[in-house]
């Protein structure tokens, strides 16, 4: 318990310096975000800097490794693989910077990149054995062997997109992972797996309690893809590496409605041209109907907190 109180405290200061130094900084490269021209509450935000998840996924990639004395392989290659997706991010938000649009990465450059890291992820959980999988509200398992490989593709695509989707608001994407890592901090423990990976857990929570300081309405800087889709390899990994992919998305629920969303309103405005949503993924509809930014980040965080007790209560 020591040692992961001193994991919050140390990545939590590190990552804070870093957020401070990496926005004047920013500001010095011109890096701020284009905002699209359809959000009308978000232009005033408009040259804001991004890239800022290189603070807070820096610092806790660097202490991590520092307090956690039982370091193990998955351990350093959820941090790998969390880092592959920092550089997506990176070069998706820098080309952004570089055409002065909100363009970026084109869509299949990006998939493809994603799918690289996902596809090395998911065969060396199956050659390494990590093939058992928690049943979601038991503690029932099961064994699926190199099923585990499809799975774990569609693990990490649709999550890493759909922490991207949900970061469209200030404090939104930061402060929901930050609840969702907490809650495996607490989980893994629980099932028999409180080691490395649960320290990395801690780790970025720590990172981001500090980056939403930053973060939060009026945000001083965003996270950017830098941040977003690494956060969502991190999940994956850390997910998939202890068996907990199928929970993953009860924990994250607020990920799965901002995707459902987006695929609901293309859907139904492709076959009739109306909208489900006045503006999606759903945060924006939320928005649009006069709910403050801190508000939805708040009840966002707040159902991931209560879907994550859900899944902790079977093991406590």
């Amino acid at each position: 318990m020591r040692n992961r109180i001193f994991c919050l405290i140390v990545s939590f200061a590190l990552s804070f310096v870093l957020c401070a130094v990496e926005i004047p900084l920013l500001r010095r490269l011109h890096a701020g975000q284009h905002i699209l021209k359809y959000v009308k509450e978000h232009e005033k935000k408009s040259g804001t800097p991004t890239m800022g998840g290189l603070g807070f996924i820096l610092s806790a990639c660097a202490v991590a490794p520092i307090f956690t004395r039982e370091a193990d392989k998955p351990f350093y290659v959820a941090i790998a693989v969390g880092l592959g997706y920092l550089l997506v991010g990176f070069l998706d938000d820098l080309l952004k910077k570089i055409r002065k649009d909100n363009l970026g990465l084109r869509p299949y450059q990006k998939i493809f990149f994603q799918v690289a890291v996902a596809v090395i992820a998911s065969v060396y959980a199956c050659m390494n054995g990590m093939t058992r999988l928690y049943l979601p509200f038991t503690q029932k398992t099961v064994e699926l062997g190199w099923w585990m490989f499809p799975l774990g593709l569609l693990v990490f695509l649709a999550t890493v997109n759909s922490v991207n989707l949900t970061d469209g608001l200030d404090g939104l994407a930061g402060s929901v992972c930050g609840v969702f890592f907490l809650v495996f901090a607490m989980l893994l423990p629980l099932q028999g797996q409180g080691g490395a990976l649960s320290n990395l857990c801690v780790c970025l929570t720590g990172a981001l309690a500090a980056f939403l300081i930053f973060n939060v309405n009026r945000a001083s800087v965003f996270m950017g893809d830098t941040g977003s889709l690494s956060l969502g390899g991190f999940a994956s990994a850390i997910a998939l590496f202890t068996g907990n992919a199928l929970i993953l998305p009860f924990v994250g629920i607020t990920f799965v409605l901002s995707s459902i969303s987006v695929i609901l309103q293309v859907i139904y405005y492709k076959k009739t041209g109306k909208r489900i949503f006045l503006m999606a993924p759903i945060h924006h509809h939320f928005q649009q109907k006069g709910f403050s930014e801190g508000k939805i980040a708040y009840v966002y965080s707040a159902v991931t907190a209560m879907m994550g007790a859900l899944c902790i209560m079977p093991f406590v």
